[in-house]
This record gives structure tokens, sequence and C-alpha cells, in this order.
């Protein structure tokens, strides 16, 4: 392997086949381990749930594949690059907003209609919510560095933002799948149609703000935190009802961007890299 990024051989929108390959291959089989023999993962490695180790691997099936192919493609090097796009931050104040405000906005008005804002606090004593708020800083935000981080801006070397949108949507929902069959974990307990509408939503969303901080897998991971984040009340499923309203005015408000190529992030690699 290459120590320093290949520039004739850089990756394409075919490159997305071994990205799921190895993405759905590793998450999938380990689902299937923890699927079918349940009590036995849970004598070796605990209860089932997010501290499961097999649980936690799973979940990073997207990260390992992103870092697998930008190393095989680029080197060391490339691979290098890529990750300083973690230290890409900066985008416009009203995405900001969007992120640290809108979204437990969005959470609060959406249980209200659910009728669960009242609900008391879910950690007793409180400070037991920072176990939980490190765990959701380093799980789920670690699937950006496959989804936002590689196939987005393959996928949109060739499609309109809000096509990719909905092609990734649909595909990370149906990741998620397996998560529907494990017992331990939130998923077991909702429905899966609504979480799909719920995702494929956040899908636009996200790629709105991915452009609009020039192909940040910072802020990307910050996003995915935010949803995850446990602090907020429990508002399904009118949060998905929410979402997708926001996900459509978004859409609205910024259709150039949205239906064209304009602003689209189409690179792998940091931007004066690639």
């Amino acid at each position: 392997m290459s120590t320093s990024a290949d520039t004739s051989r850089k990756m394409t929108v075919r490159t997305l086949v071994p990205f799921l390959g190895l993405t759905f291959g590793l998450t999938w089989g380990l689902a299937a381990v923890m699927i079918l023999f349940a009590d036995q993962v849970a004598a070796l490695f605990g209860e089932m749930g997010y501290t499961n180790p097999l649980y936690v691997l799973a979940v990073y099936g997207p990260a390992f594949a992103a870092v697998i192919l930008v190393a095989r493609y680029y080197g060391f090097h490339g691979l290098g690059s890529y990750l300083r796009r973690l230290t890409l931050w900066r985008m416009s104040p009203r995405w900001w907003s969007f992120l640290v405000l809108g979204i437990p906005l969005i959470y609060y008005i959406a249980a209200a209609a659910a009728g669960t804002i009242t609900d008391p606090f879910g950690f007793e004593p409180w400070y037991g919510v920072l176990p939980a708020l490190l765990l959701m800083l380093v799980l789920g935000p670690m699937e950006e560095f496959g989804w936002r981080g590689v196939a987005l801006p393959l996928l949109q070397r060739r499609l309109t933002p809000l096509a990719s949108s909905l092609i990734i949507g649909v595909v990370w929902a149906v990741w998620h799948l397996p998560a529907f069959f494990i017992g331990g974990t939130p998923h077991y307990e909702w429905m899966f149609v609504s979480f799909f509408a719920g995702v494929v939503a956040l899908s636009v969303i996200m790629t709105a703000i991915f452009n609009a901080s020039r192909g940040s897998i910072l802020i990307a991971a910050l996003f995915h935190f935010q949803i995850n984040n446990p602090i907020w009340p429990n508002a399904q499923p009118w949060d998905t009802v929410v979402f997708s309203l926001g996900a459509v005015l978004i859409v609205l408000f910024n259709r150039e961007r949205m239906l064209t190529p304009k602003g689209s992030v189409t690179g792998v690699l940091m931007p004066e890299a690639e």
C-alpha cells in the first residue's frame, strides 16, 4: 500500500459497491451472531444493548469500511487528508443555530404534540446522564465517517444533493434493520416504518448542512449526536413528522443547492487535496 496519495487512482461512484459490501457485511454479520446466539454473546460480552462490544463494532461498520477504502485508494497520506475533514467547522450562523438550538426545539415541539414534554427526566440522579452522553458521542456519530464521509460525496458526483440524500436515507435506514431484532436496544421497541421515514428525512437535512460546512465530518458527527442526545424528551412518532416537515422546508428554501449540483461537496479528501 502506498504511503502517499495516489492521484492516478481515485474513488468513483463505483467505489460505493465495495463500501456497501464491507459496511453491510461487517454490521449484518455481527448482528446475525447477536441474534442467532444471543445467550452466548450475552454470557461472553455482557447484556445486549449499546454497551455490548459486538454491538459497538457493528455500529462502526461504515467507519471501518470508509477508512479501509480511503487507505486503499489514497494511501496513508490520503487517509490523513480525509481525517482532517474533522477540522472543518466553519458554516453560516443560521446552520450553527439549527444544529445547536433547532434540533432540540424540534424534539420539544414534537414532545408537546406527543404529550410527553412533562415526563420526568430519564436519569436519576441527574449526573447519570453523563455516561450516556459520552456513549452517544462515540457510538452513532462514528457512522458519519462512512455515510457522509465517503458515500455522500461519491453520490453527489453523479446526482443532485436531494437525490443523493434519498438514496443514502433508504440505505441508511435499511442498514439499521437488524437492530430491530436485537433485544436491549431502543430499536427493538420501535416501529420500522416510522423509523424509516424519519431517517430519510434526517438524511435530507444532513446533506444540506454537510454541503454548507464544505464536507465536514465533524459537523455530520455532531448532527448525529444531537439526534441521539439522551437529554431530549421522547417524542415518537411526532419527531418523525416534524423532521419530515423540516426536510421539506429546507429543500424549498434551498432549491438551488438541493436540486442542482451547485455547492455539492464531491471530494473524499480535504477540499484543497482533491
